[in-house]
C-alpha cells in the first residue's frame, strides 16, 4: 500500500493582509500531477486544511475542486482528511455524506455513545489497494478539544482523556484487522519533541500541558500521520512518526527549510520507506534583516528591477527589518519610495530599536511590536500592569482554556 502523506494547506491564509490563493493553486496543481505520475492508494491531509474555522468561499472552493479532480483523474485513491485546531470540525464533516460518493472520508471530531464509550467505527477507515482488498486501516484522530474528551464520565483530565481515546480505539483497530493489514493513523497534535516554527503556529496549550507523549502510539501502529508543526521532522527520531510540514510557508520563520508531501510505502503492517516530493515554491518569501535604515534603503536599492513580461503573482513577499535609533515617522514612504519599480511586493516593516539594550539595563522596557508576543504573553503583561503581580498559574491555565475555547469556536455561516 501506497500512501501519500500531507497536513496543513491553511487554504484561505493571509500574510499579513495578502492573499496566498495563487500559491495554494500552484501547490494544489501540483499535487494534482504528483497523483496521477505515481498513483497512491491513499491520500492524507493532516488537519488545519483552512486557515479560520470560517474560510473565504474561494478556499472551500479550492478544497471540492481538488476533490473532485482527484478522484476523477484516480478514481481508486482514498482520501482521508481531518480537522486540525484552525478547523471548525462541524464545517469538516458537513459534506462528508456527498464527499464519501468520492472515496474521500472527512472527520471532524470524536463522539460518545450514550453507554459512555467511544464511537470508534466512524474513525476506523477501511483502506484498499488497487486490487480492492482491505491493505489497512486508518485511524483518524482529529485535533481533539477539551470538551470531546473530558465531562461527567471521562473526568476533567485533558491528557488523560486524549489517552483514553488512543486507546480505545488502537484497541478496536486491531481487533477489526486481518493479519497482513496496517495500521495507519492520522492525527493533528503537537507531540513531544516537536520543533515549532516561529510566527505561524497557532498554540495548542492547555496550561502546560501541550505535547502528546509518542507513547499514544504503540508499535502495533505502523505509520503515524501527523498535522500542525510546520517544519518537517520525525518525532523522537521514530521513522514511522513524523510531520510533513505545511505545503507553502506560512510565515517569513519558514524560509529557511523545503517543503514538501510524504510518499509512504507500507508491504502488509510493515513500514518500507518514507520519501520526501519537495513541493516547487510558486512564490518566495524575502526578509531582509536588521540593519540600520541607510543599510536598508541601499539594500532595498539593489533588488531586481520590475520585468514586465513576467507574471506579478510570482513576484516575493518582502519583510523589511529596520533598527532605528529614533523614531522615523516617515519610515514606510522611505521603504516604498526605494522599492519603487522593484520586483518585490512588501508585507511587512518591522522597527528596532538599536538603544533598547541601553533602556532596559535602566529598567525600561525595550519596544515591542504587539504581533511579536502570544496572547499569553499579552494577557500576563496586563496581569502584571493591572495587579503589579506575576499572575498564578491556575489563571494561566483558565486563561488557556477560554482563549481555545474562543479560538476554535464552531460557527457556521
Amino acid at each position: 500500500m501506497r500512501l501519500f502523506h500531507t497536513s496543513d494547506w491553511h487554504l484561505g491564509q493571509n500574510l499579513h493582509g495578502q492573499e496566498r490563493d495563487f500559491e495554494h493553486a500552484c501547490f494544489l496543481d501540483w499535487l494534482l500531477g504528483q497523483l496521477k505520475l505515481h498513483g497512491p492508494d491513499v491520500l492524507l491531509i493532516a488537519g488545519d486544511i483552512f486557515d479560520t474555522v470560517n474560510p473565504p468561499l474561494r478556499a472551500q472552493e479550492r478544497l471540492y475542486d481538488f476533490i473532485i479532480n482527484a478522484h476523477e483523474q484516480n478514481p481508486d485513491l482514498t482520501v482521508v482528511m481531518i480537522a486540525g485546531n484552525h478547523d471548525s470540525g462541524s464545517r469538516i464533516e458537513l459534506p462528508a455524506p456527498l464527499m464519501r460518493r468520492l472515496r474521500t472520508h472527512a472527520l471532524g471530531r470524536v463522539l460518545w455513545l450514550d453507554d459512555g464509550q467511544l464511537d470508534v467505527e466512524r474513525l476506523l477507515i477501511a483502506l484498499p489497494d488497487k486490487t480492492g482488498a482491505v491493505a489497512g486501516w486508518c485511524l483518524a484522530l482529529p485535533f481533539l478539544r477539551p470538551a470531546e474528551v473530558t465531562g461527567a464520565l471521562l473526568g476533567d483530565d485533558y491528557l488523560k482523556g486524549i489517552g483514553q481515546v488512543h486507546e480505545r480505539l488502537i484497541a478496536a483497530a486491531n481487533a477489526k484487522r486481518q493479519p497482513g493489514q496496517a495500521l495507519v493513523a492520522i492525527s493533528h497534535a503537537h507531540m513531544a519533541g516537536g520543533s515549532v516554527s516561529e510566527d505561524s503556529e497557532r498554540s495548542l496549550i492547555i496550561g502546560n500541558a501541550e505535547a502528546l507523549p509518542a507513547s499514544l502510539f504503540d508499535a502495533s501502529v505502523s505509520y503515524v500521520a501527523l498535522g500542525h508543526l510546520h517544519k518537517p521532522q520525525r518525532v523522537n527520531g521514530e521513522e514511522r512518526l513524523r510531520y510533513c510540514g505545511s505545503p507553502i510557508p506560512l510565515s517569513f520563520s519558514e524560509i529557511g527549510y523545503q517543503h514538501q508531501i510524504l510518499d509512504v510505502q507500507l508491504e502488509g503492517a510493515s513500514l518500507v520507506s518514507v520519501e520526501s516530493r519537495l513541493i516547487p515554491r510558486a512564490v518566495h518569501l524575502q526578509r531582509l534583516d536588521a540593519a540600520p535604515l541607510a543599510e536598508i534603503l541601499q539594500q532595498l536599492a539593489q533588488l531586481p528591477d520590475v520585468d514586465l513580461l513576467a507574471d506579478t503573482q510570482r513576484q516575493p513577499w518582502l519583510e523589511v527589518r529596520v533598527r532605528l535609533d529614533e523614531p522615523q515617522p516617515d519610515l514606510r514612504q522611505q521603504v516604498e519610495n526605494a522599492l519603487l519599480g522593484k520586483a518585490v511586493r512588501l508585507v511587512r516593516i518591522a522597527a528596532e530599536y538599536a538603544g533598547s539594550g541601553a533602556r532596559q539595563e535602566h529598567g525600561e522596557e525595550p519596544l515591542i511590536e504587539l504581533d511579536q508576543l502570544t496572547p499569553q504573553e499579552l494577557f500576563s503583561r496586563a496581569w502584571q500592569e493591572s495587579y503589579g503581580s506575576d499572575v498564578d498559574e491556575q489563571t494561566l491555565k483558565d486563561f488557556a482554556v477560554l482563549l481555545q475555547d474562543v479560538q476554535q469556536e464552531e460557527q457556521l455561516p
